[in-house]
């Protein structure tokens, strides 16, 4: 009989059928409901990781210390307000930002040389303790003289500590994972200044002193979280045969000395918006409150978007990128020109505060890659030293440009420096990809 036989295919047959798709799913749904809660909160998760994943505690030490310096940095920012309070005329207020600005010159080359020579926790620390007494002699300073003056010492000890800063994260976050680790520490920088933004003004009407003791407060809270948090350095820091070649093997580099060039113009566009931008709200008759809420619009942006422009702009050619973000700046603060209220000046923030979403970390991540091992921290002081000649250049053309030839001809000319410093960029690219090329097989 032909009936034994059959019965093993049907026991087989009671078990679940095979499916003709192979498994498992390359994409599995567990909820069958329409509901897209878990997903959603899936990919709200690997978007996390993918933005906040793989960084080490040295990273965080770092980001949570610029958090809390950040969150008080209102002296700066309001100098303008505080200057005019002195009674320190439009006229005279170019001498004592120049001499701020030349102090960034000198902070970020000392800061450089002293992280990689004698530590990167050494250098963060004397610049958040040198900062508040600087403040307090700007406070305490009797007259225009004085008050340049300590504007100097403040330009260069506000400064000290960047290039540690920067080497700390080059040295803890991976070649894959600088871009996002600079990305997110320009986002803890926003983080803090929302913060200083929406609070500044409200301090000032009960007083400018205020603004000096929060701001010193804040420095000092990070030199205590780098004091306990930060590592010892590694010994190679320390080793004179590496450490001792001071700034030529900076200068030597011309693919860096680029980048210099090309930052200069695009942190010179950036610089107005610190500086010029409040001497025409000053002049159009609003408050230093108008100005911190656009410095409060501009965080904000930067602070809910950064997070989400950088894991779409990750896939994108980083130079690209940079130059379009530079193009979007100059659009924006061009258009300060055309502001005559408080709603006006917020929508010309909204623009330029996307070109600074996009740029975000690109520029110090770009320096990071070509830096050699020994060298990081004198190659992000080249950055920041770029950044200082453009707030020097800035501070001293900005303003004197708007009072002798009028707010048209500056925001004119900050719009054609802007792109033009955006097609400079482009145009390194071919070069910078060589470089890295020779980097990689170096490594």
């Amino acid at each position: 009989m032909t009936a034994p036989p059959r019965q093993a295919p049907r026991t087989a047959d009671a078990l679940p059928p095979p499916s003709p798709t192979p498994l498992p799913n390359p994409n599995p749904n567990p909820n069958p409901l329409p509901s897209g809660g878990p997903r959603g909160a899936r990919r709200v998760r690997a978007a996390a990781a993918r933005h906040f994943g793989g960084l080490p505690g040295p990273f965080w030490v770092v980001f949570s210390g610029t958090v809390i310096n950040r969150v008080g940095t209102m002296v700066v920012p309001f100098l303008v307000f505080y200057l005019g309070s002195r009674g320190v005329t439009a006229d005279q207020t170019p001498y004592v930002l120049g001499a701020l600005g030349a102090g960034g010159l000198v902070g970020p080359v000392l800061g450089g040389w002293f992280a990689d020579r004698l530590g990167r926790r050494q250098a963060i620390l004397t610049g958040m303790v040198a900062t508040p007494l600087s403040q307090a002699l700007l406070f305490a300073s009797p007259g225009l003289v004085t008050l340049a003056i300590a504007a100097g010492l403040l330009g260069a000890a506000a400064n000290l500590h960047t290039p540690g800063v920067a080497a700390v994260i080059a040295d803890s976050a991976g070649a894959d994972r600088r871009r996002a680790a600079y990305g997110l520490y320009h986002w803890a920088i926003n983080i803090g200044a929302a913060t200083a933004g929406a609070f500044g003004g409200f301090l000032i009407s009960h007083g400018f002193w205020l603004l000096f003791v929060v701001d010193a407060v804040t420095c000092l809270g990070f030199a205590v979280v780098a004091a306990v948090a930060l590592p010892k350095e590694p010994s190679r820091h320390a080793d004179r045969t590496t450490a001792s070649g001071g700034y030529g093997v900076v200068l030597r580099d011309r693919m860096l000395l680029a980048l210099v060039v090309v930052s200069v113009a695009g942190e010179c566009v950036y610089a107005q918006t610190e500086f010029t931008v409040p001497l025409a709200i000053r002049d159009h008759g609003l408050s230093a409150g108008a100005y911190g809420l656009v410095a409060v619009v501009n965080a904000l942006l930067v602070v809910v978007c950064q997070p989400f422009a950088n894991a779409w702009l990750a896939r994108r050619d980083r130079m690209v990128v940079w130059a379009a973000a530079s193009a979007l700046v100059a659009v924006g603060v061009a258009a300060t020109g055309t502001a005559h209220s408080t709603g006006g000046f917020v929508l010309t923030a909204v623009v330029w505060s996307a070109g600074e979403v996009c740029a975000g970390g690109i520029s110090t991540s770009v320096v990071a890659d070509l830096a050699p091992g020994h060298a990081r921290a004198r190659y992000q002081a080249a950055l920041s030293w770029a950044r200082g000649v453009a707030r020097f250049l800035s501070l001293v053309v900005g303003p004197a440009l708007y009072a002798t030839a009028g707010p048209g001809a500056l925001w004119w000319s900050v719009g054609a420096f802007g792109v033009a410093g955006g097609v400079g960029t482009l145009a390194l690219r071919p070069g910078l990809a060589r470089a890295e090329q020779r980097n990689t097989a170096s490594a």
